[in-house]
C-alpha cells in the first residue's frame, strides 16, 4: 500500500528531529535534512507494515494545515513524507516460506529429469503473474 501522512520537522542542535503526529510514538531525527526524510520515511513503512502484518487499526492521514496547528517554534515546519509498504515488504521481509502444493505426476519427473529449481521457478512464475517488476 502506498500511504503519505504529514510530519513536523524541527530542527535542533544540528539535527533535525522529525515526529509524525498521526501514527503513535513515531519520533525520529536525521542529522541533514535529506538524512531526516529518509528516517521518517523508514520509520512511516516500518510502523505501517506492522500494523498491516497485525491487522491493526492504520490511522488515517491527517491534513497538512491540522498538523502545522500543532507547531510551536517559529522553525518547526510540516512536509508531506511518502511511504510504500509493499516495497518495504520486499526489501526487508526476505523469509523463505515453505508451500504444499501438487503438480501433475508427469510433469514432476520431467522437472526433475531437468534438474528444475523449482522455487526459483515458482517465485518468476508468482512475479509474473502479480505483475511484480524487480
Amino acid at each position: 500500500m502506498k500511504y503519505v501522512y504529514p510530519a513536523i520537522f524541527t530542527p535542533e542542535d544540528g539535527n533535525i528531529l522529525v515526529s509524525v503526529p498521526d501514527l503513535p510514538g513515531l519520533h525520529m531525527f536525521g542529522s541533514s535534512l535529506a538524512e531526516a526524510i529518509y528516517m521518517a520515511q523508514d520509520a512511516i513503512e516500518m510502523w505501517l507494515w506492522d500494523a498491516e502484518n497485525k491487522g491493526e487499526f492504520i490511522p488515517p492521514a491527517s491534513g497538512q494545515g491540522e498538523i502545522t496547528k500543532l507547531c510551536k517554534f517559529p522553525d518547526q515546519f510540516v512536509n508531506l513524507v511518502a511511504a510504500d509498504t509493499d516495497e518495504y515488504r520486499r526489501q526487508n521481509d526476505t523469509r523463505a516460506v515453505k508451500k504444499t502444493l501438487s503438480i501433475p505426476a508427469w510433469l514432476n519427473h520431467q522437472a526433475e529429469k531437468a534438474n528444475a529449481p523449482f522455487s526459483q521457478i515458482l517465485q518468476q512464475g508468482l512475479k509474473e503473474y502479480l505483475h511484480i517488476v524487480q
